[in-house]
């Protein structure tokens, strides 16, 4: 390597807003951080708010008392069934075997010219 153009390695603290502090080496002495592995909800498993300038505040007063929208229309299903009930039953008359037959036979025997 040459001399004189690599930075210094040196003993870092990297501070979260939590008021965890970790120590390692880097080229930095000091690095500030939002969040952390002791403070993130993937590590801890708890859900925790990370308000910036209110925004959750805000949220919560714009939507927090509404019903979500999905973007779906309410489902009709106690309507659609007393319809369904109320239709009478369409009955399809069955063919005769022997018209059945003879059907198969034009089909699988092609006409010649």
């Amino acid at each position: 390597m040459k001399k004189g153009i690599h930075p210094e390695f040196q003993d870092t603290v990297f501070r979260c807003a939590c008021g965890a502090e970790i120590a390692t080496r880097s080229s930095k002495p000091e690095y500030k951080l939002e969040i952390c592995s002791a403070c993130h909800p993937f590590f801890t498993g708890k859900q925790k708010l990370v308000d910036s300038a209110g925004r959750v505040e805000r949220f919560m007063r714009k939507y927090g008392d509404k019903p979500i929208a999905t973007g779906k229309k309410p489902a009709k299903t106690a309507r659609k069934k007393a319809e369904t009930a109320a239709k009478p039953v369409r009955v399809t008359k069955a063919k005769p075997k022997e018209k059945a037959k003879e059907k198969t036979k034009e089909k699988a025997a092609p006409a010649k010219k």
